[in-house]
C-alpha cells in the first residue's frame, strides 16, 4: 500500500478497505503476469516511448561505458573479435557481371588497386579490407559509423572514404538548411522522416571538436548501423544487453585474482610466550637485549635462530570458496547467447563439443552472421557502384552507353573467403553427394570455398593440360577411373 491508502485507511477504513478489494480486482483482470505489480514486479517501471527518446538520453552512456570495456575487458573483447573473424574476416572477392569478359577483368583489377590504402583512403592509411574490419569492430562497440564519399586527387580515381564516429554528429544543431526539413540528433530529415544531410563536427588531431559544424549531402554519406524499431533514427550500441553483465563479470574476475594472490602469499607472525634475554645466536639486538624481527622476510633456503619461547604461527588464508570457474562460464554462456552466438563461438574453448555439436553451434552462428553481412554487403554495394561510376568518369574503364545502361556495368557480386573445415573427410563427402544429386551446383561449390567458379575451372583445365604436355593423365586422378573432366572430348 502507498502512503496515499495508509491515510485513506486512518482516516476512513472502510475506504481503506473499498480501494484495496478494487485494486486487487483490477489485478485479477490483468491476463499477463509481465503485466503485474506484484512483489517481483513492484520496482519494475516501464514506459512506451518512441525509440529516439528511449535512446537519446543513454546513448552517449552506453557508448561511453562500452568503449571503456572495449578498452579493459578480454571478454567484450573476445566477442567483437568473433563477429570481425566471421562477417568480414579476411575479405570479399569482387566478381563483376557486366557479361563482357574484358570489362569484368578491367574492373577487377581496377578494384584490386583502388583497395590499396592510398588510393581509397582519404588519410592514406588504411586499405579498403581494413576500413571494414574497423567498421564492423565500431558498429558492435559504438552502434554504428558513417563513412563518407570523397571525390578527391589524390587516388588514381577521384573516389575516397573517409569515416567519421557517431561522436562527431552535432548533437546541439537544430537549425535545418533547408526550409520544412527538421535535425533531430545531427541528422536533417524532411517531411517523410528521410535523411537529406548530416551534421558534422570532425574530431581534431588533438581530439578537440570544432564549434562550427559542417553539412555533407546524404547522398555522400553511408550511416552503418542496425535499425530495430521503425522510429529509430540513431545508433545504439550492439553490445548493450550484455554490457553489465561483462562488467561484473570482469569484477568478480579481478576480485578472484586477488583473493588468489593473497592465498598464494605466506605471512608469518612471531608469538612470544615468556620474555626473556637474548640468548643464542642474536644479530639485531635492541637495548633490551632482544632480537628485532622487523623488516625480516623469509626467503628460500633461510635457516635462522629465534629466541627462547618464541613460536612462529603461519597464516594461510582459505581458498576461493565459490566455484569460479562455473560461475565464469555460465557468465560467458549468457553472455555469448545474448549476443546470438554459441559459447564456443566467443570462448574459444571446444572442450565439450564433438563433431556434431560443433557443427550445429557453427551453422547457428553463422546465421548470426548473416544478418551482419546483409548489412555490410550493402554498404560495399554502395561504394563499389560509386566506384565504377568514379572510373568511368575519369575515364579509367571504357564504358560506351554507360549511362543509358548503367545496371549492366554495376551488375556484380561479392564471394567471401572460405571457412575453415571441422572435419574434412565428412565435408568432402557431403559436398561430393550433393553435386552427384544437383542439391548444389559447381557455382554453388566453389563460392562457399571462397572461389571463382569459372576460374577454378580455368585451374583445372590448365593442370589438365600442362600434365599432358608431360605425358601424364590427371584426369583419372583428379575425377575417377572413368577421367570424367576431358577437355578434348575423348573417352578414357
Amino acid at each position: 500500500m502507498s502512503w496515499i491508502d495508509n491515510v485513506i485507511s486512518f482516516i476512513s477504513p472502510e475506504w481503506g478497505a473499498r480501494r484495496e478489494a478494487w485494486r486487487k480486482y483490477a489485478e485479477d483482470l490483468r491476463s499477463y503476469d509481465a503485466a503485474g505489480y506484484g512483489n517481483g514486479s513492484a520496482n519494475w517501471r516501464a514506459v512506451n516511448q518512441s525509440a529516439e527518446l528511449t535512446d537519446r538520453y543513454s546513448r552517449d552512456t552506453v557508448r561511453a561505458r562500452t568503449r571503456d570495456l572495449e578498452r579493459n575487458s578480454d571478454m567484450l573483447n573476445s566477442v567483437v573479435s568473433a563477429y570481425k573473424r566471421n562477417v568480414f574476416g579476411s575479405g570479399f572477392a569482387l566478381r563483376p557481371k557486366t557479361g563482357e569478359e574484358a570489362t569484368d577483368d578491367l574492373l577487377k583489377r581496377a578494384w584490386k588497386r583502388w583497395c590499396k590504402k592510398q588510393n581509397c583512403d582519404v588519410t592514406g592509411t588504411q586499405s579498403f579490407n581494413q576500413i571494414m574490419r574497423m567498421c564492423v569492430q565500431r558498429k558492435k562497440v559504438d552502434g554504428g559509423i558513417l563513412i563518407l564519399k570523397r571525390y578527391t586527387n589524390q587516388g588514381f580515381v577521384p573516389f575516397q572514404l573517409q569515416t567519421m564516429e557517431v561522436d562527431e554528429l552535432d548533437n546541439a544543431q537544430i537549425q535545418p538548411k533547408h526550409a520544412g526539413n527538421k535535425v533531430v540528433g545531427g541528422i536533417e530529415y524532411n517531411r517523410w522522416n528521410r535523411p537529406m544531410g548530416y551534421w558534422f563536427r570532425q574530431y581534431g588531431l588533438d581530439g578537440s571538436l570544432p564549434l562550427e559544424s559542417v553539412y555533407v549531402d546524404a547522398k555522400d554519406v553511408i550511416f552503418y548501423f542496425t535499425k530495430r524499431r521503425p522510429s529509430q533514427i540513431r545508433e545504439m550500441s550492439d553490445m548493450s544487453p550484455t554490457v553489465t553483465r561483462i562488467r561484473d563479470t570482469n569484477e568478480f574476475m579481478t576480485a578472484v585474482s586477488v583473493k588468489e594472490r593473497i592465498t598464494a602469499c605466506l605471512a608469518v607472525f612471531i608469538k612470544r610466550t615468556v620474555p626473556s634475554g637474548g640468548v643464542g645466536r642474536v644479530r639485531n639486538v635492541n637495548e633490551s637485549g632482544r632480537t628485532s624481527y622487523e623488516g625480516k622476510t623469509i626467503a628460500p633456503g633461510m635457516i635462522r635462530e629465534m629466541d627462547p619461547n618464541d613460536e612462529i604461527q603461519v597464516v594461510n588464508p582459505n581458498g576461493q570458496g565459490t566455484d569460479a570457474t562455473t560461475y565464469i562460464k555460465l557468465m560467458q554462456h549468457m553472455i555469448s547467447a545474448g549476443q546470438g552466438l554459441s559459447y564456443e563461438a566467443t570462448s574459444r574453448d571446444m572442450s565439450e563439443t564433438n563433431y556434431s555439436s560443433a557443427r550445429q553451434g557453427m551453422i547457428e552462428d553463422d546465421l548470426t552472421y548473416d544478418d551482419e553481412k546483409e548489412l555490410l554487403l550493402e554498404v560495399m554495394d554502395e561504394i563499389y557502384e560509386t566506384f565504377v561510376i568514379s572510373c568511368v568518369l575519369a575515364g579509367v574503364i571504357p564504358a560506351p552507353g554507360f549511362w543509358e545502361n548503367k545496371e549492366k556495368y554495376l551488375a556484380h557480386s561479392w564471394t567471401a573467403a572460405p571457412k575453415k573445415w571441422i572435419d574434412p573427410s565428412k565435408e568432402a563427402t557431403a559436398n561430393k553427394i550433393a553435386l552427384n544429386t544437383g542439391q548444389k551446383t559447381f557455382q554453388q561449390m566453389a563460392a562457399e570455398n571462397g572461389m571463382d567458379w569459372k576460374e577454378q575451372m580455368d585451374e583445372i583445365l590448365e593442370v589438365l593440360e600442362y600434365a599432358r604436355e608431360r605425358g601424364l593423365e590427371m584426369g583419372g586422378v583428379m575425377f575417377g577411373k572413368d577421367g570424367l573432366f576431358n577437355p578434348d572430348g575423348k573417352g578414357e
